[in-house]
């Protein structure tokens, strides 16, 4: 991590941390998802009968979809609506080191959002028959998969805060990207042009198909090359943004 990169992931995690609502975000997710695991009969692993967190992880992508575009809304919005984003690309800094400052920001809030989770882990291993009884590599899996996800949620959500000054434009547009890249392709699966030809196929190009492979407790280089890839295309799409207005006004 370069200087310039490390100082704005540095005023990013600290701007989090300074507005409440960034506290608020965090404790939202934590009490959802403790109310699923633990509240709400149909998901309650009290009521299951047998120690897994398979409930939680089929749910937190659903949690994503709101809570990963509610952290990455304001990191570009909020900088054009101020007018420091011009002040950040005429300092010496390049806009790959301003975006990727910025994206380990979130993926950093990420990690801090379901490190907590780890007390789930604890509380089944503990009350597991007899004790111990968890598939911990199933869990490992799953979680680096959740982790995965956020962080492509996360670049679609930087991508979207970078097309606008409006923080609740980039939620939307963040929130409809993360979606339809999670959801959509199974809806097209359904579809009588592809159901029962090329339904699988369709399913493969989406994100809900990746994520669940590794739930499953197997790591596999075509999930991992498949989130990376994703990541790299909306971080690129957002340099793209940055850096058009200096083409335009070079050319």
């Amino acid at each position: 991590m370069t200087g310039a990169m490390w100082w704005v992931f540095r005023k990013d995690l600290a701007s989090f941390f300074h507005h409440v609502s960034g506290y608020l975000v965090l404790g939202l997710f934590q009490t959802v998802s403790a109310l699923f695991l633990f509240v709400f009969p149909d998901t309650s692993i009290l009521e299951g009968g047998f120690a897994s967190l398979e409930p939680f992880f089929e749910r937190a992508p659903i949690l994503f979809l709101f809570l990963v575009p509610a952290l990455t809304m304001r990191l570009l919005a909020e900088e054009r609506q101020r007018g420091t984003l011009v002040l950040l690309l005429t300092r010496p800094l390049t806009s790959g080191e301003i975006i990727a400052g910025k994206f380990l920001a979130s993926v950093t809030l990420l990690f801090l959002a379901l490190l907590p989770t780890a007390l789930y882990a604890y509380t089944l291993y503990a009350l597991g028959s007899p004790p111990g009884n968890l598939d911990l590599g199933a869990i490992l899996t799953s979680w680096i998969g959740l982790l995965l996800l956020g962080a492509v949620f996360a670049s679609v959500g930087i991508f979207a805060s970078s097309l606008t000054h409006n923080q609740v434009v980039a939620f939307l547009l963040a929130t409809t990207g993360c979606f339809a890249l999670f959801h959509g392709f199974d809806f097209l699966s359904a579809l009588p042009i592809f159901f029962g030809k090329w339904d699988a196929l369709v399913q493969q190009v989406g994100m809900a198909h990746h994520y669940h492979a590794l739930s499953r407790g197997a790591v596999d280089t075509r999930d991992l090359l498949y989130f990376a890839s994703l990541t790299a295309l909306f971080l690129g799409g957002t340099r793209y943004v940055l850096e058009y207005p200096l083409r335009e006004k070079d050319g």
